[in-house]
């Protein structure tokens, strides 16, 4: 499933006069990839992943999967999307204090019907991120890394087509970050998913198959690794 940027624009009201934050966005994404959108604070980035997430609405433009307008569906369409489509993790952990790993993990499983075994899905994912032992504890319980796995594990549990983070190691020491994030890298090839992260860590980005560096809203570099390139 492949995403398509067109146009894409977005202004907030500050002061009652718009501020364009997002503008004239155009460029698309591939499933087969892990993709860096770097740039400082303002630059807009957490802006644009939260349009192509749909968690926003643009001010003009279109976001395209698989050839779908989705930036013109109604709410209800929109979430069941999401829910069916799309993981998310954030640099805030979001997990719920009062529910153990596994049922943080469960969450976005609670209203859908799946062509999967939950109980089933939910200890392979949690294996995959080395929580199997962790599931029936507290998130107050665990560290900052094991937290960060869990909210990956809830992201990957429905199996989406994409995984889009924002600072996902933002809130973690180097070492831990480090962890977390190969640990993306290798759910992407095991889970054949995309990735779309934000962050402000170039080595990170480098290690990325492609890299947008932002500015003033505007995407002012688009780089892939040649072995993409040659492919």
């Amino acid at each position: 499933m492949d995403i398509s940027v067109n146009n894409l624009s977005h202004a907030f009201q500050l002061a009652g006069s718009p501020s364009l934050v997002l503008k004239d966005l155009t460029c698309q994404f591939s499933a087969t990839e892990v993709t860096a959108i770097v740039g400082a604070s303002g630059s807009g980035k957490s802006t644009f992943l939260s349009m192509i997430g749909s968690l926003d609405r643009p001010t003009s433009g279109q976001i395209k999967y698989d050839g779908q307008d989705i930036s013109r569906w109604k709410n209800r369409r929109l979430s069941a999307f999401r829910a069916q489509e799309i993981g998310f993790v954030f640099q805030q952990f979001h997990l719920l204090p009062a529910l153990t790993v596994k049922e943080n993990v469960l969450v976005p499983l609670l209203k859908q019907k799946t062509d999967f075994n939950k109980e089933e899905r939910i200890a392979q994912i949690l294996e995959k991120v080395g929580l199997l032992e962790k599931q029936h504890a507290l998130p107050a319980q665990l560290s900052g890394g094991q937290q960060q796995r869990v909210a990956i594990a809830r992201a990957l549990i429905s199996r989406p087509r994409w995984i889009l983070a924002d600072e996902p190691t933002g809130n973690l020491d180097s070492v831990t970050g480090e962890t977390v994030f190969q640990l993306l890298l290798d759910l992407h090839r095991e889970e054949q998913c995309g990735i779309l992260f934000v962050t402000h860590d170039v080595a990170l980005a480098e290690r990325a198959d492609r890299i947008l560096f932002m500015q003033d809203g505007q995407i002012i570099e688009d780089r892939r690794k040649k072995t993409i390139q040659s492919g």
